[in-house]
């Protein structure tokens, strides 16, 4: 039996079990440990874990699992990860920190946090849909009405389709509301359910509308709530690509499993 403190954060609905492991406590190859922390009903219940680690190259090093135990980046967990090492008092308001992909630059400006995606060089068109990858992979498909569309239904016959049943992907639909305003729901792979928001989703989604109608700012409304991504077109590069919103500590506790 071991006892574990931990925090819950928060970001548009997007949540997340945040260990401070700068003492290297945590056993990161215990994916069922990961599994059992996410589990809504017999756990915490999250839709990842991050450990906020010691690094010589940056502030700090965030570690994300998403609750299968598979890694990727996740932007709503990196900007939680910001406010989150704020309280711990590793950095102030502006910090770099190494997450999977690299190293990236992050701001918290009042209640939000500005977190520096990576450029993005390349896409693909899938017939009227796009794959866009900004740490994680995602297939961006616009619908009519994302009310009226079973994104749990509809985005697993694309994650377990024949090109992606191997790694994955994550299924964004999207629903044109105005000018540079998308509404979105996302099917995570890894969690292989609907979130209510994905940080790396809504980049994807909003390069997809810069490809389609040349904005360069997209407002972005999740069921949890509503992010925005700013960025510079040029060429066919992406590049100073903000994305921004809040990132709240919901509690804090200690679980023993």
């Amino acid at each position: 039996m071991a006892t574990i403190n931990f925090h819950k954060y928060q970001g548009t609905g997007n949540d997340f079990v945040m260990i401070d492991n700068r003492e290297e406590g945590f056993d990161k190859s215990d994916l069922k440990l990961i599994a059992s922390l996410c589990d809504r009903r017999f756990g915490i219940g999250a839709d990842g874990v991050i450990l906020i680690e010691n690094c010589e190259r940056a502030d700090f090093e965030m570690v994300y699992f998403n609750p299968d135990g598979s890694q990727s980046l996740c932007g709503n967990g990196s900007r939680c990860a910001v406010m989150f090492a704020n309280h711990l008092g590793l950095i102030q308001n502006e910090t770099t920190f190494l997450a999977i992909d690299g190293v990236h630059k992050a701001y918290i400006e009042e209640e939000e946090v500005r977190l520096l995606m990576h450029d993005v060089s390349t896409y693909e068109m899938i017939d009227q849909d796009f794959l866009i990858d900004t740490g994680s992979p995602h297939y961006i498909k616009y619908v009519d009405s994302t009310d009226s569309i079973d994104s749990i239904v509809e985005g697993r016959k694309i994650r377990y389709s024949d090109r992606f049943s191997a790694a994955g992907v994550n299924v964004n639909f999207l629903e044109l509301t105005g000018e540079g305003e998308l509404k979105i729901r996302t099917y995570e792979r890894g969690v292989e359910d609907e979130t209510l928001s994905c940080g790396t989703g809504c980049t994807a989604a909003a390069l997809s509308l810069g490809l389609k109608t040349g904005v360069e700012q997209v407002k972005l409304n999740a069921i949890g709530g509503a992010l925005k991504v700013s960025f510079k077109k040029d060429g066919e590069l992406f590049k100073d690509i903000y994305l921004i919103g809040p990132a709240e500590r919901v509690f804090a506790g200690e679980i023993t499993l």
